[in-house]
């Protein structure tokens, strides 16, 4: 027997990896599958799935400088095509695909991106039609952002010169298709609205395939027309275009000239207008006129206005003779208004205590003024004061005298 070769197990996996790199097939495959165990790595950005079907599993690695160009999210169940090259990862033995392209199945990549950002966006409110400005009704300045080389330029400015020559547009020349586009479309967004300015912006471009279009559903584009506060009218591509703009925008027009036929007014149709509010003007006046007139000559009739003197004769006659009944009237309510002070008077006099002094009474205190109402309040020898109507008199008490009843009700709270 002869001797044999001990491979480790790094070895083995080494010579194995080499097989798989040097069979061509295996470095540029396509292989078709079912997501599962969909796993977005973070902070590196690295993608992880296996790839399965009835039978068998495959695992896959799709890194972050690969998958950076995916227009639409993975996830679990997906059925999708996967471009790559077949290796092993040494350090667990497994053989793997390592994905450079990724791609759903039976549905192209850029329609289910459309998708997805169309349902995100609308979670988002971004659709709501609560929140889409109202478009003026005849517009002064209108601020366009297309290709200034399209045939959407030429539509829509012969159809605003047609209808009204007016407006001013202002031109705003940006790409209208592929990588560029998107982000020149914002920028042009935000510069006209912050003008402050315009009244409308329009968006536009001749119909095209989905690709052709796509600049017009970035997520980008849709929140910079979102954020506008100018009113935003979208018309990309022909009748059956759909973009994400057109969903986002305050109007979405068909083509390029039904968006100038919507928000330019006709000339003869303003002119029929007026001619209109002239005539139902004049007969609103008429009808005024009429009015008034009637009304006047009723006053005519009544004489108020045919003879205004005499009018102000009978009110002089009329004041005169007011004026001496004004006067009597005036002189009772005095009259009658002094009797009834003088009975207040009369009863305040009576009622006063200077009134009951002067009728011979007087009013007694002890030293400390304290009023006295009984005898025997004071002792023998004590100071008083006697207050009469002309003044007061201070004696000195010789003698107590009470009555029996006061002396006895005396007596009695004392021996209480």
């Amino acid at each position: 027997m002869g001797e044999q070769r001990i491979f480790t197990v790094t070895q083995l996996s080494q010579y194995l990896k080499n097989l798989f790199w040097k069979d061509s097939l295996l470095q540029n495959i396509w292989v078709s599958g079912e997501i599962s165990n969909y796993k977005c790595h973070s902070p590196s950005g690295h993608i992880y799935f296996t790839l399965k079907d009835e039978q068998s599993v495959l695992r896959s690695v799709f890194f972050r400088s690969k998958n950076l160009a995916l227009t639409f999210v993975p996830g679990d169940g997906m059925k999708v095509i996967a471009r790559g090259s077949i290796s092993l990862y040494e350090r667990s033995g497994y053989y793997q695909l390592y994905v450079e392209e990724l791609e759903p199945e039976g549905l192209g990549a850029l329609y289910l991106a459309y998708e997805q950002l169309k349902e995100k966006l609308a979670q988002q409110g971004l659709f709501d039609e609560c929140k889409k400005k109202t478009l003026p009704r005849i517009p002064q300045r209108i601020g366009l952002i297309t290709s200034p080389s399209g045939a959407a330029i030429r539509d829509f400015l012969t159809t605003v010169r047609r209808r009204f020559p007016c407006v001013r547009v202002l031109l705003y020349p940006v790409a209208v298709q592929g990588k560029d586009a998107p982000p020149q479309i914002s920028r042009a967004l935000r510069e006209l609205d912050s003008r402050g300015d315009l009244d409308v912006i329009v968006i536009t471009r001749g119909g095209g395939s989905l690709e052709e279009l796509w600049c017009f559903n970035d997520e980008e584009v849709a929140r910079t027309i979102f954020a506008a506060s100018t009113p935003v009218v979208s018309a990309i591509g022909h009748e059956t275009d759909y973009t994400i703009a057109d969903f986002v925008a305050d109007w979405r027009a068909s083509t390029p000239t039904a968006a100038a036929e919507f928000i330019v007014p006709e000339k003869q149709e303003l002119f029929r207008y007026l001619d209109l509010q002239e005539q139902f003007m004049a007969k609103a006046l008429r009808s005024n006129f009429q009015k008034k007139q009637a009304r006047i000559d009723y006053f005519l009739s009544t004489g108020t206005l045919k003879y205004p003197r005499e009018k102000i004769f009978y009110g002089n006659q009329r004041l005169d003779e007011l004026e001496p009944r004004l006067q009597r009237a005036m002189m009772l309510i005095v009259q009658a208004k002094k009797m009834l002070l003088k009975s207040f008077a009369e009863k305040l006099e009576a009622l006063s205590p200077l009134g009951i002094l002067k009728r011979g009474y007087a009013l007694v205190f002890k030293r400390e003024n304290q009023p006295l109402k009984s005898a025997f309040q004071v002792c023998p020898g004590e100071e008083i004061r006697v207050s009469l109507a002309d003044g007061d008199i201070h004696c000195s008490v010789q003698k107590v005298n009470g009555k029996e009843e006061s002396l006895f009700h005396v007596e009695k709270k004392n021996n209480i």
